[in-house]
């Protein structure tokens, strides 16, 4: 299997004619005391204290400006910790492919939870869609794992753009407040725990549907790198015959 270090990276994000260029100036003006792993703690601290703000939420829609800051705290540790360590030529491939995701997993599961506990989402819908990112998480990795390709983006969709939709989501939170009616076998439901169910389905069966396809496709490499093996060793049996 490739190692973790030689893995390619794909990262066709929307907003990466902004990103990039941004990520790639505030790496060359970055301050000296200011470490990758300085970066990482801020993203982990952000994903604390968004969890905090929605939690508050349940006392203030004011939290909601909290938590979009904790979202724009989030993206400058987490999207900048890897930029600053290949501009400074200090990478540590293993230890920040596992450190990153970890930290990833941690910051996606209290982003939900805290989602879950406010007064704007059901939590039981919340922790479906923490599943629904998770499994695509899982996906990612595994393909990567197989494949020696990292793909950072699903359908241009990115991390930052995930961001950027829960900043505008906090807005209109803020500014609608929290709309209900009622569904078929439901009841009494919110809008924005529609918006995070119908989410929550697209990511389970983008995560079922893109996983199939990749296992297929692994499944013809596989049967047509068997086929070139056993045909190689035929030859040679063929050939050992021969001279036999």
């Amino acid at each position: 299997m490739p190692k973790v270090e030689k893995h390619k990276r794909e990262n066709d994000i929307l907003l990466g004619f902004l990103e990039r260029p941004a990520l790639k100036w505030l790496a060359a003006h970055m301050p000296a005391w200011v470490k990758p792993d300085t970066l990482t703690s801020l993203g982990i601290f952000a994903s604390i204290l968004i969890f905090i703000s929605y939690s508050l939420t349940n006392i203030s829609d004011n939290f909601l400006w909290l938590a979009s800051l904790g979202f724009i705290l989030n993206w400058f540790g987490d999207s900048l910790d890897g930029t600053l360590a290949r501009y400074r030529k200090i990478e540590r491939p293993r230890y920040g492919f596992l450190i990153d995701h970890f930290v990833d997993a941690i910051s996606a599961t209290l982003i939900f939870i805290g989602l879950g506990i406010s007064p704007y989402v059901n939590f039981s819908v919340a922790l479906i869609a923490l599943v629904g990112y998770l499994l695509l998480s899982i996906m990612v990795y595994l393909i990567t794992y197989v494949t020696n390709v990292f793909q950072i983006t699903n359908l241009k969709i990115g991390p930052t753009e995930i961001r950027v939709v829960a900043i505008l989501a906090n807005t209109a939170m803020f500014i609608v407040g929290n709309p209900t009616f009622s569904l078929p076998y439901f009841g009494e439901t919110s809008f924005y725990t529609l918006i995070v169910g119908v989410l929550a389905c697209l990511m389970i069966i983008y995560f079922v549907v893109n996983t199939s396809i990749q296992a297929y496709r692994l499944m013809l490499l596989d049967e047509k790198r068997l086929e070139r093996k056993l045909a190689k060793q035929k030859l040679v049996e063929n050939q050992q015959q021969e001279i036999q």
